[in-house]
């Protein structure tokens, strides 16, 4: 269907809704009786029609979200239906004030939805973010005083109950509209790129940082294996010299053992060797290939 046939339905529609006569107290009670009991299709498109008006109304609250009105009004419309099927005539309360909440659900889900390709906050202090940050931003900005950034953020978080970081994140992707990573971009020597061109990360690829914590991994067993061959002592002086942050000097790990440091560094010595023989011999290839 061409955008001018949908254009010239949408008008009918809104021209219908707003033909529609007004419903009393009891002729809507009596239509919801009807719709309820007896399924009778022909009383649920009475109810309806003559409620359009109160769910364009209440879309046309909602249309400066970017997205298409008519669309607007087809989710109220959803929302309409589905309060026609969970309205309880009983309750004496009229139809109208019960789905207004219905309709008013049904479009904040759906700007939710479609309003950006993120999918933000589904919690209901988060929407009351998304649906009342303008507002309230509008409000504290015609103030007399002229309120810093951070401070119009932390009045709006106190009003809607939320973290001062939440308002500061929403205000961040409500000031501006989402951009394609394959949007073109002219560069200063007239050439056009793609925006992702200009996104490239210094951190390794996945693969790479994957190999290097596997053999960091691998590395690791060799070694604690290694260190099995050392004596009590030989085994602390590696660990405290080559194994810690702040490796202990000789002179230190000498008095702690009571010896020289010169022994310590004897000691220190013939225990690495000890070390390079046993790696050498449990992976000869590995251990030469990796120097």
């Amino acid at each position: 269907m061409s955008s001018t046939r949908i254009q010239g339905s949408r008008r009918q529609l809104v021209k219908a809704a707003m033909n529609a006569p007004y419903l009393s107290r009891e002729e809507e009670h009596e239509l919801a009786l009807k719709w309820r009991d007896e399924g009778d299709q022909a009383a649920l498109d009475r109810l309806s029609l003559a409620h359009m008006r109160l769910v364009i109304a209440v879309a046309a609250k909602y249309r400066n979200f970017g997205l298409s009105m008519g669309d607007l009004i087809q989710e109220g419309h959803v929302g309409l239906l589905e309060a026609a099927s969970r309205f309880e005539p009983e309750r004496e309360v009229r139809f109208s004030t019960y789905a207004t909440w219905w309709i008013r659900a049904s479009i904040q889900d759906y700007i939710l939805r479609n309003w950006s390709i993120v999918r933000g906050g589904t919690s209901s202090t988060q929407k009351a973010l998304f649906f009342n940050l303008r507002r309230l931003r509008a409000r504290l900005s015609r103030g007399t005083s002229q309120l810093s950034e951070d401070e119009i953020h932390t009045q709006i978080a106190d009003a809607v109950g939320v973290k001062v970081g939440d308002v500061a994140l929403m205000s961040a992707r409500l000031s501006g509209p989402d951009t394609s990573l394959n949007a073109p971009v002219m560069e200063s020597d007239g050439q056009s790129a793609d925006r992702q061109d200009f996104l490239v990360s210094e951190d390794p690829l996945p693969e790479e940082t994957v190999g290097n914590a596997i053999d960091t991994e691998r590395r690791s067993k060799w070694l604690q294996t290694a260190l099995g061959v050392l004596s009590e002592r030989e085994l602390k002086i590696v660990r405290e010299r080559r194994l810690s942050e702040d490796g202990a000097t000789l002179e230190a790990l000498g008095q702690k053992l009571g010896i020289s440091k010169e022994r310590v560094r004897q000691i220190e010595n013939r225990a690495l060797e000890k070390l390079k023989d046993a790696l050498l011999k449990a992976q000869p290839d590995k251990i030469a290939y990796s120097g």
